[in-house]
């Protein structure tokens, strides 16, 4: 008989707290940056209680809506704009990015930050979708007019200051996360 061994997605934490970030990994341009944005929210389990070892990743387009296709994410300079970034949670499941608006990717669609999720308990990374906040009725994104206003509204970011935009992860429960499924 073969032994199977789980892949590393399969293996239950926490290890990421210590594996995968590194120095200025959440901040896709510097705090001063004169057009930097803030991008932070919580993530809490089923029972609203925070996930303090979750790592969350972004991938986003450049103010202009393009994709960025930089190399050297890994390395910051302090000023060459990535578009991707790495951030672990606090003890109280807090997480934070320093970034640029994104522009829509395309033209009469609203712009949005990727999103990716790793933690304890989870067999795999979840993804989902930030979007700047956005009026009601239809946006001209098919993900977003397809889903009820209460599960549209857990992927929408809220503006909460001065350049500073919340968007709060809830893994399962009342109030989940839309999480998306690729093929």
């Amino acid at each position: 008989m073969t032994a199977t061994y789980p892949t590393p997605g399969q293996t239950i934490g926490p290890f990421y707290g210590f594996a995968l970030p590194y120095p200025g990994g959440n901040e896709l341009v510097p705090p001063g940056h004169p057009e930097a944005i803030r991008l932070h929210g919580y993530v809490t389990d089923g029972h609203v209680a925070p996930v303090p070892d979750a790592l969350i990743e972004i991938w986003q387009a450049d103010p202009r809506g393009r994709v960025v296709q930089v190399a050297g994410s890994l390395h910051r300079d302090g000023w060459t704009f990535t578009g991707w970034g790495r951030a672990a949670t606090d003890n109280d499941g807090h997480y934070t990015f320093t970034t640029l608006r994104p522009g829509p990717h395309a033209p009469g669609r609203p712009a949005f930050v990727a999103v990716t999720v790793f933690a304890r308990g989870l067999l795999d990374r979840l993804f989902t979708r930030a979007y700047l906040p956005v009026g009601a009725g239809p946006t001209g994104d098919p993900l977003l007019d397809g889903l009820d206003d209460a599960a549209r509204q857990t992927l929408i970011a809220v503006a909460d200051g001065n350049n500073s935009l919340r968007f709060d992860l809830r893994l399962q429960g009342e109030r989940e996360t839309v999480f998306l499924r690729y093929r």
